[in-house]
């Protein structure tokens, strides 16, 4: 039986999605004083008090910069290792190779390094796995083809960190290692002569939640300083780069990897968002051009509308498109990739409804769902397996598995809920001989295993987090930040929520209750979202809504069939910009029946 709570929002202990409302924790004197000495509106200061904004770090969450925020690279752990020897490599005239990743995190580290290698000077190869043929992260051929192309350094980046034995064998080869990574590390490191990664052990620099392309920059400028130092500018000709310039690249991948939005990834998305207005990176513009986007970008459009189309070409298409895209600067070449990725992204939605709709089968057969879900098949795309896992864990609200078999082996992704670190069980699992190999962090993994084992680690997983649940009460959950009336949503209100922005993880966008609210219109629109127009207690104002992704379950259905009963209406504002013309829209997560 679920525990009872005295911040429970409104009696809701289970909405119509099965979740609770659980009021955010707020000081209201602090929020007040926020609110007054920063001038923003009482709602913004009592927002930012619910997310743990004290008085010192108000003024660097409202204006984030990476003049206060930027650390000195060298805290991280081997940053002074791997600087110096990259930065002789450059003046040596070394070729350097970057083994990257397919995903958004992995293409935008790769082409920032790229873009970085370039500009001063250096000659650079670039590899990106296929993720059918070779699979995540180093393997032994593609390294020592790299040396084989000439290099004599070459850097992981988005991956390496548990990658022993390719790294063992490139070491036995005379192949020089430095591993960029952000994944979740071991006690014991691959051979690699640096080995850059906030989530090592013995890291202490507090830099844990950067993803890989963040790391990736502040190794930049880590390089970008001893080759300053040494002269090399001077010497070469060669014109020292604004590192800021590529802020966009770094954005993106912050964004899309889901880290937290807080200290320094909130400077960097800030920072890179003004960056990508300025289109100065001819491979997003192509992008944005092919996606629609006709408004300011922001977040949103890095996690939903940029992201998935460089994803799709690893995913589907050709693992390396996302790269070059986003490093190279001709434009009819960015078109041709953008139109690509673009087309790799219907087939890629496409490939995923078919897997989600074969997974939900898998997991409704089993007629119970545990603390977790683990299903597979043979043929299912791996390239869309960590979409679908995503999917299942939103519905069925726990860490969700889900694995494709190549080659008689199963090859899985995992997303994870808040409260229990994936990339930690993976890491266990593996230890305990259950899996081939994985890794992660905490709220994505992947992994391979043989179907043998399939039970065992199912059952293994499945004791742990059913442990983690009962002891840290983990269950479905929305946080609110209070309740509104329909009258209330204006723009001035949107206008001031925004200046808490970016959101995204970590930095969650307010959610409010609209109470007693009335459908007053409900219908279709695309494929399965519902569109709403409410009115508030006695049909007092007008708000428009949209729900999207719910035509077939129970909250859809509530909206469709209200009846013309009142219902507390949960959800986030947005501004509405359709056809140039500005207004409010709520974006709805829940619906309840009032209590009594």
């Amino acid at each position: 039986m679920q525990k009872s709570d005295d911040r429970t929002f409104m009696g809701i202990e289970r909405s119509v999605t099965g979740k609770w409302w659980r009021e955010r924790d707020i000081d209201d004197r602090l929020g007040a004083t926020l609110a007054q000495r920063f001038g923003v509106p009482e709602i913004v200061g009592r927002v930012m008090a619910a997310r743990g904004i004290g008085l010192d770090d108000a003024e660097s969450f409202l204006n984030p910069t990476l003049r206060d925020l930027m650390p000195d690279p060298f805290v991280l752990r081997d940053m002074e290792k791997a600087a110096k020897r990259i930065a002789g490599a450059v003046q040596a005239g070394e070729k350097i190779a970057v083994f990257g990743d397919y995903d958004v995190d992995g293409a935008t580290s790769t082409a920032l390094l790229k873009r970085f290698f370039r500009a001063v000077g250096s000659d650079v190869v670039v590899h990106i796995p296929d993720r059918l043929k070779e699979g995540y992260g180093p393997n032994s051929a593609a390294l020592l083809d790299l040396q084989r192309r000439g290099a004599t350094l070459v850097l992981t980046v988005d991956c390496g960190v548990t990658a022993y034995a390719p790294l063992q064998d490139a070491h036995d080869a005379g192949l020089e290692i430095i591993v960029v990574d952000h994944h979740a590390a071991e006690p014991e490191l691959p051979p690699a002569i640096a080995v850059v990664n906030p989530n090592r052990l013995d890291d202490d620099s507090g830099l844990g939640h950067l993803c890989a392309v963040g790391v990736a920059f502040l190794l930049s400028v880590a390089v970008l300083r001893e080759l300053k130092a040494a002269g090399w500018f001077e010497k070469s000709g060669h014109v020292a780069p604004d590192l800021r310039n590529w802020l966009d690249l770094v954005a993106l991948g912050t964004v899309c990897d889901v880290v937290p939005l807080r200290g320094l990834n909130r400077a960097f998305v800030t920072q890179g968002l003004k960056i990508l207005r300025h289109r100065h990176n001819v491979g997003m513009a192509a992008l944005a051009d092919i996606a629609g986007v006709n408004e300011t970008p922001g977040a949103y459009h890095l996690g939903f509308i940029l992201g998935p189309r460089v994803n799709a070409g690893g995913r589907v298409g050709e693992a390396s498109s996302g790269t070059i895209l986003l490093s190279d600067d001709d434009p009819a070449q960015a078109q041709e990739i953008a139109k690509r990725l673009d087309e790799y992204n219907r087939e890629r939605k496409s490939i995923e409804d078919f897997v989600l709709d074969q997974a939900i089968r898998q997991v409704e057969e089993k007629q119970r769902v545990g603390a977790l879900v683990l299903v597979g098949a043979e043929g299912w795309h791996p390239g869309v397996i960590g979409i679908v896992a995503s999917r299942l864990k939103d519905r069925y609200h726990v860490p969700a598995l889900v694995m494709g078999q190549v080659d008689g082996v199963f090859k899985g992704s995992a997303r994870s809920v808040r409260g229990i670190d994936l990339g930690a069980a993976i890491i266990a699992a593996r230890q305990s001989g259950l899996l081939i190999n994985g890794g992660g962090h905490g709220m994505a993994a992947g992994f391979s295993i043989e179907p043998e084992k399939v039970p065992a680690f199912e059952e293994f997983l499945e004791e742990r987090f059913a442990r983690l649940m009962a002891e840290h009460d983990i269950r479905p959950t929305f946080s609110v930040d209070g309740a509104l009336h329909a009258m209330g949503a204006t723009l001035d209100l949107v206008a001031a929520l925004e200046k808490l922005g970016p959101f995204g993880a970590g930095n969650g966008e307010p959610r409010f209750v609209f109470t007693d609210c009335r459908v007053i219109k409900a219908d279709v629109v695309g494929a399965d979202h519902v569109r709403c127009i409410l009115s508030g207690r006695n049909g007092q104002g007008r708000l428009k809504a949209i729900a999207f992704r719910c035509l077939d379950n129970d909250m859809g259905q509530a909206l469709l069939k209200h009846g013309g009963r009142p219902l507390h209406i949960l959800g986030h504002l947005r501004r509405d910009s359709w056809q140039g013309r500005d207004g409010v829209q709520l974006l709805i997560d829940d619906i309840a029946a009032p209590a009594g």
